[in-house]
């Protein structure tokens, strides 16, 4: 069997997920009848700290429909260069909602708050409107990196300032808590609405969630219908979100401890290593010479997978399926494959 590092996204449910999906108590979610989504969402508010929350197919759903309920055609989204919303979800805010998006550069994720004051549009018939700014935490592009609580309230405040709302893609949030050791409304206090995946490190099959006021969510819904999303007997995949939530959340700092070991044996080999600080590792393999394509693929063939995400940029993603013995395993095959490569150990 591999060893999958290719992402968190590939996990697994419980076998307590699995018989929870099996006994779940259903309705009709279109008509907001289904028990277990009611449930679910009740307990994802109360977690983030909102008013009401939301059941979505996907991450990329919920920060579609945030983005459609927060903007009309023509307005302007602020956010990071790199970030998930405008690097990897297929041009949606563009095809979707007509917005257009004004990415400016970050610090492992981070945007600058005096740099995101200077690109709010002032009040000119020439600009479009500047309706929303973007935060990722953690964020992918960066290596998992945290947003930590008081970079958050920096735009935060800038964007109360000009009345302009936050949305923040917290796909994996909980990463952000675990890591930091603080309640994950310490987090979501620096945000207008909020989107955070069940289906990675927690593990469940199906499914995020979109937190915001009650209001929002109430438009939020219509949005997500007119996206296709709306579920009928939805609670067979809302059981297991709500193991997610409730349980899952506490086990995250194992797959940043393995994370760290995964770390320190790639630096050990000389390898160029981004810091880490939750469970993605991104490793630079210019200096041997060995493009990110071919590394996976010598790995591939030794019975590890992992993701590209440069030319020479590969990521690795601990997960719950991923013990310290693996990494230890990991480790011993990338320096069968180092020997390999034109330049030696």
């Amino acid at each position: 069997m591999k060893i999958d590092l290719r992402s968190d996204t590939v996990t697994k449910p419980t076998e307590e997920m699995i018989l929870a999906m099996a006994q779940a108590e259903v309705g009709d979610d279109v008509y907001q009848e289904d028990p277990t989504v009611n449930r679910l969402e009740e307990i994802a508010a109360d977690l983030l700290g909102k008013e009401a929350a939301l059941f979505v197919t996907s991450g990329t759903q919920g920060n579609q429909v945030a983005v459609l309920t927060h903007c009309v055609n023509g307005d302007e989204v602020i956010l990071e260069a790199e970030s998930h919303l405008f690097y990897y979800e297929s041009g949606a805010m563009a095809a979707l909602a007509g917005v257009q998006t004004r990415t400016l550069p970050g610090e492992r994720g981070a945007m600058n708050a005096v740099d995101v004051e200077k690109a709010i549009r002032g009040n000119n018939i020439h600009f479009p409107r500047t309706k929303l700014i973007c935060m990722e935490n953690t964020h992918n592009r960066a290596g998992g990196a945290i947003l930590t609580p008081e970079q958050m309230k920096e735009v935060y405040d800038v964007a109360q300032k000009h009345r302009v709302p936050v949305h923040l893609d917290g796909a994996r949030l909980f990463n952000a808590a675990a890591a930091l050791s603080v309640d994950v409304r310490a987090l979501t206090k620096y945000t207008d609405t909020v989107q955070v995946c069940l289906s990675k490190g927690l593990s469940a099959p199906v499914g995020s969630i979109l937190a915001g006021d009650r209001d929002f969510i109430a438009e939020a819904r219509w949005w997500r219908k007119k996206l296709g999303g709306g579920m009928r007997q939805a609670g067979y995949l809302a059981a297991p979100g709500i193991i997610a939530l409730t349980e899952m959340t506490g086990r995250l700092a194992e797959d940043h401890t393995h994370a760290q070991q995964l770390e320190k044996g790639l630096r050990e080999l000389g390898l160029d290593v981004a810091p880490v600080d939750t469970n993605i590792v991104l490793v630079n393999t210019a200096s041997r010479q060995l493009t990110a394509v071919d590394f996976i693929s010598r790995l591939s063939d030794k019975g590890v997978l992992a993701s590209d995400f440069d030319e020479y940029v590969t990521r690795f993603t601990t997960h719950r399926h991923i013990s310290e013995n693996d990494i230890s395993r990991v480790l011993e095959i990338i320096t069968s494959v180092l020997e390999e490569s034109p330049l030696r150990l």
